[in-house]
């Protein structure tokens, strides 16, 4: 039997920020304040920048995990 292949996310489409949205929206963030690359990294990680903005990168192995974790995340990162 062959070990499960692990599916790579290799760009972020509409699908993965609906997903992103639902918890942004929920926790009050205005879409404008938040940086969002189309391109997936390993690992994922979100950090407030300069600007005040939180940038989210988003995991390219795990997404479930990723956005399943995420509002924990952004509070981590000084977001609201």
């Amino acid at each position: 039997m062959l070990p499960a292949e692990v599916l790579m996310l290799e760009e972020v489409t509409m699908k993965e920020m609906t997903a992103i949205f639902a918890v942004t929206d929920a926790m009050g963030l205005s879409r404008e304040m938040l940086v969002i690359p189309l391109l997936p990294r390993r690992p994922g990680r979100v950090q407030k920048m300069p600007n005040g903005k939180i940038e989210i990168v988003v995991d390219a192995e795990d997404f479930e995990g990723f956005v399943s974790g995420l509002e924990t995340e952004i509070r981590t990162a000084g977001g609201s």
